[in-house]
């Protein structure tokens, strides 16, 4: 009948917040809380060397640190599964090309690139934490700041780099294409978005989709024991297609709105 146990739709989400900006030694970071699940992302960019098989393209790193205190089962070792997990999924998002302009990190090719280091932080686990990760990813990749730089090179022929000491002489990443990740869960014959936590204990399988603001499915994943027969996992595809614009048009809008604030933006945070 569409209608679940906190009054939501099948194609609902909660209340989300985003906040970004709020860790002051990274070059952007975003915090996300979706209902009980709190993620704290930052981006940090440190120079490198590019991979051989890229010499032109700066590259990401992605860490994935569950906090003992964001559930039980994290106690001991239990986040460190599910941690590498996020990661490996993490990077398969983001394996497509035309998500970041990676070239734009490249300084020198060969020699010098930017490498963004993303630790993803969960503070407290309340279902769905693909789709919060993703939002959060975004929104800190959205606040990050690279420094200008400068390659000089003198007359032996040996370069020297020489970092902008203006904070806003900086390169932005353009994240238009960035994909926010929708997990559809199915729960008897019907499907819901951001499951709580009583919902995924009902919910057999699941698909995690990773979709652009243009509705475009860039990867795929099957989580859970259950198996989905083909019809079900086309109709779960265009339900995510869908959802996910209209949840890139509402985080751009956040994002947007907290941008022409400027330094003017109240902490409301925990870190405010």
């Amino acid at each position: 009948e569409d209608l679940r146990v906190d009054g939501r739709g099948c194609e609902d989400y909660r209340c989300a917040e985003v906040e970004t900006d709020v860790v002051s030694n990274t070059s952007g970071s975003a915090r996300v809380k979706l209902g009980h699940t709190d993620i704290l992302v930052g981006v940090k960019a440190e120079m490198g060397t590019p991979k051989l098989e890229k010499p032109d393209e700066g590259y990401l790193e992605f860490f994935v640190d569950c906090s003992a205190n964001a559930t039980p089962e994290f106690e001991g070792r239990g986040g460190e599964e599910l941690g590498s997990e996020i990661a490996s999924t993490l990077y398969s998002v983001f394996s497509s090309e035309s998500t970041v302009d990676l070239k734009s990190l490249c300084i020198n090719p060969r020699e010098h690139c930017w490498v963004l280091y993303i630790d993803v932080l969960l503070l407290e686990c309340g279902g769905n934490l693909f789709d919060a990760i993703s939002i959060a990813v975004k929104a800190a990749l959205f606040n990050t700041r690279i420094p200008k730089v400068r390659v000089l090179e003198d007359e032996e022929g040996s370069k020297e780099i020489e970092l902008s000491d203006d904070p806003y002489d900086c390169i932005r990443l353009n994240v238009d294409s960035v994909p926010c990740i929708v997990t559809l869960s199915k729960i008897g014959y019907r499907h819901v978005v951001d499951a709580t936590l009583q919902e995924e204990a009902c919910c057999l399988a699941s698909l995690l989709i990773s979709v652009t603001n243009k509705g475009t499915l860039t990867s795929i994943k099957k989580v859970g024991k259950g198996s989905l027969d083909p019809e079900s996992i086309f109709e779960m595809m265009e339900t995510g297609k869908r959802v996910g614009k209209s949840l890139h048009i509402a985080l751009q809008k956040i994002l947007d709105e907290e941008e022409s604030l400027g330094t003017s933006r109240q902490k409301v945070g925990f870190l405010g």
